[in-house]
């Protein structure tokens, strides 16, 4: 350790005294006991919590209660195209629901191989979509896909598992597929894309009903209403409302609090 070094230590243990000093003083001049002492001194709530034995489809990584369910990788790419999709989760439903004006930039976050980016970008002929994932594979499919399809108005986007790297009040719906449960950083991933929302713009999520036995999904792949709202309602946003026109997903919409 050199003596610069020795010297901020030292120092940084000086002003930590101090500190703990002033609060206890403080404590003393107020008649509060050592219970709020000890509550004064001690570190903020973390916003995550981990469990030593995780789920076998989980990360072992909390959020408000629920453990972060691992993500399907690419090698999944398959079961996102599969033929049986349509029957089963029915998503020209949800895409009719989304009532999408030719204008509006439409955030496709957890993209994958852009099922719906592709689906959606008709819809939106002046606007544009923004396919995002974390899997830099996902992006490969998706610039395959752009220039197979030629569908100019998509635009994939490697995004960070905090960051989808989207620009600050540019995007009119921000939609998330089956995608959300799966974000290792769910808070700094939805405080960014809060940012990036324009001042009435939607998100708009859509997850397996948690609520459901009849919906034979893995439980952490699930989630309920309940989870969801509490979730959006610590990044800011207000449940505008549920629809319920998909077999086995609920679809939820939020909107910016004002």
């Amino acid at each position: 350790m050199t003596r610069t070094t020795l010297n901020k230590a030292v120092g940084n243990q000086m002003i930590r005294g101090w500190q703990i000093l002033i609060v206890i003083t403080l404590c003393s001049l107020m008649g509060l006991g050592w219970s709020m002492l000890a509550i004064a001194l001690s570190p903020p709530n973390p916003v995550y919590e981990y469990r030593p034995h995780p789920h076998s489809d989980g990360i072992g990584k909390l959020y408000m209660g629920r453990e972060i369910a691992q993500v399907m990788g690419h090698r999944g790419a398959g079961w996102l195209e599969r033929a049986s999709r349509e029957a089963e989760e029915q998503p020209q439903q949800l895409i009719e629901a989304l009532n999408l004006q030719p204008t509006d930039a439409v955030a496709d976050i957890g993209a994958g191989t852009g099922y719906f980016s592709f689906r959606i970008a008709p819809l939106v002929p002046q606007g544009k979509v923004l396919a995002i994932d974390v899997q830099p594979e996902m992006i490969e499919i998706l610039r395959f896909l752009k220039q197979d399809k030629q569908q100019a108005n998509v635009e994939p986007i490697l995004g960070l598992e905090t960051d989808p790297r989207l620009v600050p009040s540019s995007v009119n719906v921000a939609l998330m597929v089956d995608a959300y449960h799966e974000f290792e950083y769910p808070r700094e991933m939805m405080q960014a894309i809060v940012q990036a929302l324009k001042p009435d713009g939607r998100v708009v999520l859509v997850e397996y009903r948690g609520e459901d036995p009849w919906v034979f999904i893995k439980p952490l792949h699930k989630m309920t209403q309940k989870q969801v709202k509490k979730e959006m309602a610590a990044v800011g946003l207000t449940w505008l409302e549920t629809k319920k026109l998909l077999p086995q997903q609920h679809v939820l919409i939020f909107g910016k609090q004002t």
